[in-house]
């Protein structure tokens, strides 16, 4: 009984996710594109030892275009962007298309935090601050507080 009830939490959690999506694409719709207006949903990082290294990824979206290009955690010795066999340092140059999704996700681009100042265990949450170039030059800092999983939300429907 109590597993049913965990699982009915956590598909409710996904479909609350997946609204606020919506209602934020519904948003930037009706927003100028230099209004420089951001989303991100779903941040979550993996599970790891103090010392050791993991992987955070996200859906981030902007209104009206911007350039990643840093990512902070006070948690965290080193944060590199890596996509491929590709590792970068910042300054970073992720491009996020206007009115676009980006997503950090496993096996593409990620943000790697590395030298962890403690162990990252199931549902701690980890701050990163997202730094961008905003389209006419300004720069934006955004607050994420992700949460420390195995899996990304959007797949907690799916069988363990």
């Amino acid at each position: 009984m109590t597993a049913l009830r965990v699982a009915a939490y956590d598909e409710a959690m996904t479909l609350a996710a997946h609204a606020a999506a919506l209602v934020a694409c519904a948003l930037f719709a009706a927003v100028p594109a230099r209004a420089g207006v951001f989303s991100v949903a779903e941040p979550w990082t993996r599970p790891a030892a103090a010392g050791a290294s993991t992987e955070a990824f996200m859906q981030i979206m902007s209104s009206g275009g911007a350039t990643l290009v840093e990512v902070r955690s006070t948690l965290a010795g080193r944060v590199r962007l890596v996509s491929g066999a590709t590792r970068q340092d910042p300054p970073f140059a992720l491009a996020l298309p206007p009115r676009a999704t980006v997503k950090l996700a496993p096996g593409g681009t990620r943000v790697v935090l590395e030298r962890l100042a403690r162990p990252l265990k199931l549902r701690d949450r980890v701050p990163l601050t997202l730094v961008l170039r905003n389209a006419d030059g300004t720069m934006q800092e955004i607050a994420v507080d992700a949460e420390v999983r195995r899996r990304s939300p959007s797949d907690d429907h799916r069988v363990p």
